[in-house]
């Protein structure tokens, strides 16, 4: 795998001041958000891209939710945030977007996923191990919900898997609860 990594700059947000570094896979270019020192067990979240939540504020998601309480923990304790470019669990924005048209007619989001061909879930984490050993991090405190992410990092001890916690919406709620009882999310 050919991957092509960024300098190191400095990145002040609204959630505290970071340093960014970026990570080329091919056509997809991942951002790694951390707060120095990095301990030797840092807090790291792997969060898949999502625009519509991270960005416009979606309601029918919980991933902005997820994605500041992530960055509000590693301001606090240090860490950091594995941003992916995996849009719509890996089936490109375009495909999201009719995989929403489907829930508006009733489909789940796994079902929607069905409808067009997908798994429900076609995200791959193998990047997550290539950036983890460019930091020399060998061992992390993993801040998911997620039992796929805790399985599918190799190459790395977890020592511990932190909840995130936050509330849902009625917007939300039908969602979440698919990812607890067909996904096995951990909520």
């Amino acid at each position: 795998m050919n991957i092509k990594i960024s300098n190191v700059a400095n990145l002040p947000s609204r959630f505290g001041t970071f340093k960014v570094k970026s990570f080329q896979e091919g056509p997809k270019e991942h951002l790694v958000i951390f707060k120095e020192p990095l301990a030797a067990a840092p807090i790291v979240r792997v969060h898949s891209e999502c625009l519509t939540g991270d960005a416009i504020g979606s309601l029918k998601c919980d991933c902005r939710d997820q994605l500041e309480f992530a960055l509000e923990t590693i301001e606090k304790e240090g860490g950091m945030v594995i941003y992916l470019r995996q849009e719509g669990r890996n089936i490109g924005l375009l495909n999201k977007i009719n995989a929403y048209a489907l829930q508006d007619q009733g489909f789940n989001t796994i079902e929607a996923n069905h409808q067009l061909g997908f798994a429900a879930d076609e995200r791959t984490y193998e990047i997550v191990t290539t950036i983890l050993d460019h930091f020399d991090i060998k061992q992390i405190r993993l801040l998911t919900n997620n039992p796929t992410k805790i399985n599918a990092l190799e190459g790395v001890k977890i020592l511990e898997r932190l909840p995130i916690i936050i509330d849902s919406n009625e917007h939300n709620e039908g969602y979440l609860q698919v990812k607890k009882d067909e996904m096995g999310h951990l909520l």
